[in-house]
Order: structure tokens, then sequence, then C-alpha cells
């Protein structure tokens, strides 16, 4: 299969340098020139592209080859961007920065699919310099197609022809010059940018959308775009037999960590999704045959989540009538005796994991790993492995670390040792280990078996 896709990936020389906000405010003022915008992030955020989804009125998704194998990337791409008139792609961190080796970075994404790119430069206390850094990301790797930059955080007209001097004097085009306005700063805390589900953003986002549509300079941008060459793809999926199962899935502001496309792939299976929330509803979904606790924020929920006792004890009666319950990082801490939280207070949780998770004033873990499963579960069979992610603020604490069924040995890509984490006991299986459904079939095919099972019983 080959096709026509104008497409473009907009990266940054380090993470911090504006990009979501730049690329937000250009996706929403090219749907504002009445452009069908098709807004992808590079990497395993789940926060930027629900600011890109609000600016398209379309979903954003991801574009990743360790979550999802590589040989995937462009059937996927060619699928979810082929009603697009432009496809905007936001890097993750700096353009080469990836996993070990860098793997799934900005710059490997848009080898793969043949995308230009345009380097988000900050200019701010820098000016012929700015040449310099734009020419050694163009010739750290000249198979990258550096097609411009744009100057972000500028002080003044002076500053902006200094740095623009500078950067066209080494061949490379400026597509824009964007003024310093702290404005656009978007709400941050401990694991980045606040998510939408928990702002009223379209104010900052029409505010990002006005200074883009006079900074940028459309006519070289929509040009770059378009001189993409065509996409060639030869994989295709696998056709298997649909799973008829119902599938209650946590959605809310304190549960918002969830993929499209890995929720769409257990559709793809047959699955039927039913979206609730722990921290409003009363009980699960009626008629379901398992439950899904994504990643998210209820350590900011905790008052709502503990009040909730409803809701907790609805899903403590599922777990014991052994329904599969599937959970991922912050479902993992809602799903644990207690979560002690940042202000070292401790709340009871739904209790089906004997342990504790308390919240930590530094990172944790963050990065790519390979979980092979350490005894049976819900998702997986004994010494399957599985590749996703983490990053999480807490820890678990087990009420008896020795006696603990822990899920996974995680080896991290640029670790040298391998960690215990997870609980796999029966039905459960609850970690911190975030996976893409559609990246790990055989992961999907278990635990829809699993909710199949459950129903036939």
């Amino acid at each position: 299969m080959k096709v026509t896709l104008p497409r473009i990936v907009i990266a940054g020389t380090h993470s911090g340098v504006g990009k979501t906000t730049i690329v937000t405010g250009i996706v929403a003022a090219l749907a504002r020139k009445g452009y069908a915008v098709q807004p992808f992030k590079v990497g395993p955020d789940y926060i930027d592209p629900g600011f890109h989804s609000l600016a398209a009125g379309r979903p954003s998704y991801n574009l990743d080859t360790w979550l999802v194998p590589e040989e995937k990337l462009a059937y996927n791409f060619s699928v979810l961007a082929d009603t697009a008139d432009i496809s905007v792609i936001e890097g993750v961190m700096g353009l080469y920065d990836g996993g070990a080796g860098g793997v799934s970075s900005s710059a490997d994404i848009a080898l793969r699919l043949g995308a230009p790119v345009v380097l988000v430069v900050n200019a701010q206390s820098m000016g012929q310099s700015a040449g310099a850094v734009a020419l050694g990301y163009k010739m750290f790797n000249p198979q990258v197609h550096l097609a411009g930059v744009i100057l972000n955080r500028i002080g003044s007209d002076r500053h902006a022809e200094m740095t623009r001097e500078a950067v066209e004097s080494v061949g490379i085009p400026v597509l824009g010059i964007i003024r310093r306005n702290e404005q656009l700063q978007t709400p941050e805390r401990h694991l980045g940018l606040t998510p939408v589900t928990e702002l009223s953003p379209e104010e900052v986002i029409e505010q990002m959308r006005a200074v883009m549509e006079v900074s940028i300079d459309w006519d070289q941008l929509l040009q770059i775009a378009r001189s993409a060459p065509d996409i060639q793809s030869d994989w295709r999926p696998d056709v298997a037999a649909p799973m008829d199962v119902r599938i209650g899935v946590a959605q809310d502001e304190a549960f918002s960590f969830y993929y499209p496309t890995s929720l769409s792939y257990l559709q793809s299976q047959g699955a039927t999704l039913v979206l609730f929330s722990p921290l409003r509803d009363r009980s699960i979904p009626e008629n379901v045959d398992g439950l899904i606790f994504g990643g998210g924020f209820p350590e900011m929920f905790l008052e709502a989540l503990t009040d909730n006792t409803c809701m907790m004890e609805s899903i403590r009666q599922a777990a014991a009538k052994g329904m599969p319950l599937y959970a991922e990082c912050g479902g993992l801490m809602y799903l644990c005796r207690e979560l002690r939280g940042f202000d070292g207070r401790v709340y009871p949780m739904v209790g089906v994991v004997p342990a504790v998770t308390e919240m930590q004033q530094r990172l944790q873990r963050v990065g790519y790993v390979t979980a092979t499963a350490r005894r049976d579960s819900v998702i997986a069979a004994e010494s399957m492995q599985l590749r996703g992610h983490e990053f999480h603020f807490s820890k678990l604490v087990p009420d008896d670390a020795d006696a603990f069924p822990w899920a996974y040995d995680l080896q991290g890509t640029r670790q040298r040792e391998s960690h215990l984490e997870g609980y796999a006991e029966g039905n459960i299986l609850a970690s911190y280990l975030h996976i893409a459904w559609d990246g790990n079939e055989a992961a999907a095919r278990h635990w829809l078996q699993s909710c199949a099972a459950y129903r036939m019983r």
C-alpha cells in the first residue's frame, strides 16, 4: 500500500522548549483555517494528546515503536491519517531522545515515516548560538530531514532579527518567531502537564491558536508537510475470531491514562467497553465480565475516592466472585489496601491488593521496560514477555514482602538490573506497567479469554 499523506514532525532540542504549546496552537489554527488536522504524539505520553484532541476536534494518537512493534508503524499511521489534510506530529523530549539507542525517538519516528522535521529552539538568552544549535541538530544525523526551525521565547525585534539571521545563515529556514508570553504556560505538577480532564483549557488553547496564527509562516509549513514522500506499508493485521465480552473501563479525572488505539484494539477483537467513574458512580457497570483500571492521578482525588465506599465495595464483591481485574499504575494504587498521600495522610482504598502505595517527592521509575511474567495471570502465562513503560512517583509496599505474589521481572532498556514489580494472584493483576494492547496482542487475547471464561462461569 502506497499513500500520499502530508505530514510534519515538530520536535524540540530538549524537554521544556514549548513543543506542546506550539503544536496545540498550530493544530488549532489549521483547524480554524478549515483543514482536517490529525494530531499525533511520539512516545508513551497520555497528557499532551488531550490538548491536541481539543484543538483538532478529533482524537490524537501515540506513535511508538517500543510499545507497538515497529513493523506496524507505517500501516497504523496511514490508517489513522487517511481522512486528514495534514498530520502534525509532536515529538518527545529532544529530537534524538528516546529509549536506549534512540528507540522511538522523534528522529526515529520521522525517519520511519519519511516525515520532515521542524525543530523548536528555545532562544531565550541566546543570539548567534541559535544557528550553531540548529546546525548541530541537522548534522548529528543528516538522514533526518530537518526542514525548518521555530524560534521560541524571543524577547524583542532585535532578538528576533539576530536569531533568524543566525539560523538562516546555515541554510535552515525559520518558520516561526514566538514571542515570550507567560500567559501561554500550561499548568504542571509532578507527572508533567495537568490533564485536560481536570481543566477548562479552551481559553488557553484559544490563546495558543491566536499566537501561532500570527507567528508561523503557514505557506512554508504547509509546503514542507506536502513535500513528504508517499508512505509504503506492506504489513496487514491478522484476523482472529471475535471474543464477545463486556469490559468495564474506569475513566474519569482520576483514571484517564488510556491509549485510544489500545482500547480500540480490544473493541476490534469483539469486546464491548463500558465506561464508569470510580469517583461518581455508586457501583461497577452491570453485566460486565472484567474491569480495567487505567493510570491517572488518584493521589489528587483521595477524599472523593475514599468517600465513595459503595463503589469500592462493589469492586470488592466483583473480585470475590472471580471477575478478572486488570490495573495499571493509578489503578494499582486504587486497588491496594491504603494509599499514603503527599501530605502523609493514609487513605483507605479498595483493598484487593494486600499492599500500601506511598507517594514520594521524587520520581521513582521512568522508561521503557520488558516485563517477564513470573506466574500465570489474567493477561499472561508464566514466562510470557510484554513491552511497556513505567512512570510513577509512588512506591508499592507489600504487607508481607516474602509471600507477595510479584507479577513481573521488569528490565528497563537503560537499567542493568531487573526489578520485581506488580501483583498477580488469581483473577487480579495490578502493576505499575503501562502497556498498549495493540502492541501486546498475545496479552490482549489472554485478557479477553479470561473475561470470556468468567462470563461462561
